[in-house]
């Protein structure tokens, strides 16, 4: 592979016209392809094989008016001090505007006044209407939450407090801000990092071109492929990480390789050759990580992981064909290893002329050469202070809660939230998250006496505060029970809850006949933070056991793989336990903007593994590579472990704490959410970067010496030979240097 990827690298660097145009070619096309597809509407839900969704899908089917999986929006009135709802005056307001929100959008299936349903508070102070949409809140249209924003603030001028609840006014955050937060910083690290504005932009502006390929391609298919906004947003976060990662890789090999006194286009082939197949396999370990989520069986999840590996993809061509036809464009633009532009400082240009006079380039010990030493003399020491430390830091996982989040966790400040605190003052905090239990009466001798058996059942539940009379629909074969819990929406009590009343199914099922059946959105809340529970140890085992089986094709070690896949799992474990020290338990909660604990989002660990993963692999590829290419080419352990960190350390350093600026920067988000995927990625990358594959990766290695790259031989007989640390290219200097277009013409002619 290394031999190909040398001449790949050097066809780009002579034929950087071409590649560059193929490539501006191919974000043209797909910018045109975006800005003339037609408009999409928001991806569609749904939770195969839940009994949530089965119960929505019954309800489809048989009473299709009633909208059961659509969009809601509890409109929440509150009098003022002193006054009554159902005061003359206010009660004309209120019914004017249920009038308005019934005739605000075409979207709109049902608007019940509180005054017919009954849903006013004993005090008479608070009542809430209930809207019902024909579409789920994710395709629901901006003109509909538009229509209902302007009807709620009308009603306020009235002098009633006026908030809305419900997933109807759900949408999906804006990040511009936070995501220019992220490439203004990468751009500062990268200045640092290589010393020249032209060597720091090119990582950003090949991620930035990739980027906007993939997202672009996504714009253009999510029409014709149910696409929604959170599949570009999640394309886009990654591509940005693994593009700069990647292209920070190539660059900074190639910069080593001028300081070895190679010509540019030699450096450049070299730096292909080499780093792109560390970029190589680095990319494929994301990729399994991110197609791997099909496993969990959300078809909205399973559609965000391939798009995002699409874009994983179009960032490893580009590292290996758009970059070394930019560094031809650049020239001496970029300076050797050493030397900084003369904005910057100029170069060390008296110790690279020293160092050429000796006849030898001896590398300057640099922090990551000083540490790599530390770790090789103590690495017992290393090994044990990292592993308790981040066991500590994992400990609060075993406390941890799983869970969607509600109204309750949205900041004071939002309408959700005021009504949610209205609702839960004036009714009860279960009135937040009715369940609604749909009975299939098919099957019942009685449908009737069947309906009301089951309500009588369920009232004797603990934690039911009310339960509604059964409405059956035309046919008298189905029947829908609304359960108020006493409990919030989120609370253990409300979970247990919905187990109770299926666990009564089978006793119902034998006596009436009827099948029982919990939905709602609470319900399904549930039914998704299960079934993302079951999938997590099927999807780890595939995703690190695909990696494992890979990384021993890449090091040719049984024990290098096994130790980068424990060090995962360990910094995951400790930046969960860190998510659930701040989000959960509060500590240290003011400091992040958390306002309200609660449980974690159930799609939490799922998305760490997958996304923290590959960026992990990427840091243990491009650094024990380098190790391992110096162990290869005759080196001791301990010095290849030194040597590594020389020519790795400070560029995966430097990655490391771009993408920690990049995710950090969406903790400021006013979405709960969003701020705990922020924080909770954010402090594993640097867990994984700075801990596992800073110090525990060179103190095991240290520890183990040569056996670190044993392999058995008969399994080195079967595995393919990859070549990721370029032997292929030494035994071309060893058969004399080619001229420059021999190779590459052959690769021409492929």
């Amino acid at each position: 592979m290394a031999t190909f990827l040398y001449k790949l690298g050097r066809l780009a660097f002579r034929r950087r016209h071409f590649v560059a145009l193929i490539w501006v070619a191919l974000l043209t096309l797909a910018g045109v392809g975006a800005a003339s597809a037609p408009t999409a509407a928001s991806s569609s839900f749904s939770i195969p094989g839940t009994e949530a969704q089965k119960a929505f899908d019954l309800l489809e089917e048989r009473v299709p008016e009633a909208s059961a999986d659509g969009a809601s929006a509890k409109v929440v009135f509150k009098a003022p001090d002193g006054e009554k709802v159902t005061d003359p005056q206010n009660k004309a307001d209120i019914e004017k505007t249920v009038a308005a929100l019934k005739s605000g959008s075409d979207e709109v299936a049902r608007a019940d006044s509180p005054f017919q349903t009954k849903t006013v508070s004993k005090d008479g102070s608070t009542a809430y209407a209930s809207v019902s949409y024909k579409v789920t809140s994710m395709e629901l249209t901006e003109d509909s939450r538009d229509a209902l924003e302007k009807t709620t603030d009308e009603a306020r001028e009235s002098g009633l407090t006026v908030e809305v609840g419900g997933d109807a006014l759900q949408a999906m955050p804006e990040t511009g801000a936070t995501e220019v937060i992220g490439i203004a910083v990468a751009a500062v690290v990268l200045v640092i990092t290589f010393g020249s504005l032209v060597a720091a932009g090119l990582p950003l502006l090949t991620a930035l071109i990739g980027v906007g390929i993939g997202v672009s391609t996504i714009t253009a298919l999510a029409s014709a492929l149910d696409l929604g906004t959170t599949t570009s947003t999640l394309a886009m976060m990654i591509g940005l990480a693994v593009g700069i990662d990647y292209a920070l890789f190539i660059v900074s090999r190639y910069r080593g390789e001028l300081a070895d006194g190679r010509d540019r286009e030699e450096a450049a082939g070299r730096a292909v050759g080499t780093a792109g197949s560390a970029v190589v396999f680095a990319g494929l370990t994301v990729v399994i990580a991110l197609v791997g989520l099909a496993v969990v069986n959300i078809p909205m999840l399973t559609k965000m992981g391939f798009a995002a590996a699409g874009t994983v993809v179009i960032a490893v061509l580009i590292a290996l064909t758009l970059i070394p036809a930019l560094l031809g464009y650049a020239g001496k633009k970029v300076k050797p290893t050493g030397e900084k532009s003369k904005v910057l400082g100029g170069g060390r240009k008296k110790a690279a002329a020293e160092a050429e006079s000796s006849g030898k380039k001896e590398p300057k010990d640099n922090l990551g050469t000083r540490w790599a030493r530390f770790v090789v003399r103590r690495p017992l020491t290393v090994l044990l202070v990292g592993v308790i430390g981040l066991g500590a830091a994992a400990l609060p996982v075993s406390s941890l809660e799983l869970g969607l989040p509600d109204d309750g966790s949205q900041p004071t400040s939002t309408t959700q939230r005021k009504a949610y605190d209205l609702v839960s003052e004036g009714f009860g905090p279960g009135f937040n998250g009715p369940l609604m239990v749909v009975a299939d009466l098919k099957d019942s001798k009685d449908p009737k006496a069947a309906a009301g058996s089951i309500t009588k059942t369920i009232s004797g539940l603990d934690d039911v505060l009310s339960v509604a009379p059964p409405a059956l629909n035309k046919e008298g074969d189905t029947a829908i029970i609304s359960v108020v819990p006493s409990s919030k929406p989120s609370g253990i009590e409300t979970e247990n809850l919905v187990h109770a009343i299926r666990d009564a199914g089978g006793d119902i099922k034998s006596d009436t006949g009827a099948s029982v059946m919990v939905t709602g959105t609470t319900a399904m809340n549930i039914d998704v933070s299960q079934k993302l529970n079951d999938a997590l140890l099927p999807y780890l085992a595939l995703v690190v056991g695909l990696a494992f089986l890979l990384l021993i094709i890449v090091f040719r070690s049984i024990l290098v793989p096994l130790k980068a896949a424990l060090g995962f799992l360990l910094s995951v474990l400790a930046a969960l336990g860190a998510v659930v020290a701040v989000f959960q338990w509060g500590w240290l909660g003011s400091l992040f903007g958390v306002e309200q604990t609660g449980p974690i989002m159930s799609m939490m660990p799922i998305f760490m593994v997958g996304v923290v993963f590959g960026l992990a692999m990427d840091y243990e590829v491009f650094l024990v590579t380098r190790m391992r290419e110096a162990y290869v080419h005759g080196e001791r352990p301990g010095q290849a472990i030194v040597t590594g960190f020389r020519h790795g350390a400070r560029v995966v350093s430097a990655a490391a704490v771009i993408m920690i600026a990049v995710f950090a920067g969406f903790i400021g988000s006013t979405e709960q959410m969003v701020k705990m995927i922020g924080f909770g990625l954010a402090i594993a990358v640097f867990f994984d970067a700075f801990i596992v594959r800073m110090a525990l990766v060179p103190a095991v290695l240290a520890l183990l010496g040569k056996k670190a790259w044993w392999l058995p031989r008969w399994l080195d007989r079967a595995l393919p030979n990859v070549d990721v640390e370029g032997e292929g290219l030494r035994d071309l200097d060893s058969a004399g240097k080619q001229g420059p277009g021999d190779d590459d013409r052959e690769l021409e002619r492929v």
